[in-house]
C-alpha cells in the first residue's frame, strides 16, 4: 500500500479493513527501530536473515503487516522470499531432504521479559493430511534443540536443514525493495519469509509491525467476490 497514514499505530486500521489485529505479548503493534539496549536483534541496525515470525506460537500469526513511518538511512532494504518455492526446489533436488524436514517436528522457543515463555513443536515444512504444502516455519534465532528427530536421522536432518537455508539465502530467491514513508506491505507469515539489509547508524528508520490472520482476509475477499457476482 502507498499513501498510508504515518501516525503511530495507524497500521492497525489497515488490519481492521479486512479482519482483526492479532494481539501478542508485543502488544497490538510493535516498533522496528534501533534502540540503545536492544532486547531483540530486530531493534538494531544489523541485517536480518530471512525468517518467518513467531514460530514458537501455536497457532502462529498468519499475516504480518509492516509499515514505514520514517526512512532516511543508507541501506535497510526489505527482502521477501517465497518459502513454498524454496521448499519446492529442495524437494526436486533431494526428496529425502524434503521428507526429513516435513516428517519430523522442530522445536521453537521464546523467553521474554515479564515471565513470557512460549514454545511450539511443528515441522519446518508442514504438509496437510493430503500432502498439500501448508506452512513453512524457519527462524534460526527461535530454534530450540531438535529433540524430536531420531538420533539415527539427526545428521541427515541437519544437512537438509542447512541446504534449505542455503536455498533461502540465494540472491535469486529474494525480492528486494526499500520502503518509503507511507508505504506498507502484508505477507503471509506461513509462506513468505522476510528479512532486511543492515543500515547506517545515521538517519532514521522507523517501521511498525502488527499481526493479523488470514481467515479474516479470506472472508472479506470472499464477501467482495460474492457481491461482485450479484446482478
Amino acid at each position: 500500500m502507498t499513501d498510508a497514514p504515518r501516525e503511530s499505530g495507524s497500521l492497525c486500521k489497515v488490519a481492521e479493513l479486512f479482519g482483526y489485529v492479532r494481539e501478542t505479548n508485543y502488544g497490538r503493534w510493535f516498533e522496528v527501530r534501533a534502540e540503545v539496549n536492544p532486547s531483540n536483534l530486530a531493534y538494531t541496525n544489523l541485517g536480518l536473515q530471512a525468517h518467518t515470525d513467531n514460530p514458537y506460537r501455536d497457532p502462529v500469526p498468519t499475516l504480518q503487516i509492516l509499515s514505514c513511518l520514517e526512512n532516511t538511512v543508507e541501506g535497510g532494504d526489505s527482502i521477501v522470499v517465497d518459502g513454498f518455492m524454496a521448499a519446492g526446489r529442495l524437494e526436486r533436488e533431494s526428496p529425502e531432504a524434503f521428507d526429513l524436514l516435513a516428517g519430523h517436528c522442530a522445536r521453537f522457543e521464546y523467553m521474554g521479559s515479564k515471565g513470557v515463555r512460549l514454545a511450539a513443536k511443528r515441522p519446518i515444512i508442514e504438509l496437510g493430511a493430503d500432502g498439500e504444502l501448508i506452512a513453512i516455519r524457519f527462524n534460526n534465532r527461535s530454534a530450540a534443540p531438535f529433540t524430536d528427530v531420531p538420533f539415527a536421522k539427526m545428521e541427515a536432518f541437519y544437512r537438509a536443514y542447512r541446504r534449505f537455508a542455503e536455498i533461502i539465502e540465494e540472491p535469486g530467491m529474494a525480492v528486494t525493495f526499500k520502503l518509503a514513508p507511507g508505504e506498507l506491505f502484508i505477507v503471509d507469515n506461513t509462506r513468505v519469509l522476510h528479512a532486511r539489509k543492515a543500515f547506517s547508524g545515521s538517519g532514521s528508520r522507523w517501521l511498525q509491525g502488527c499481526y493479523a490472520d488470514k481467515d479474516g482476509l479470506l472472508s472479506t475477499l470472499a464477501a467482495i467476490e460474492e457481491e461482485e457476482l450479484r446482478p
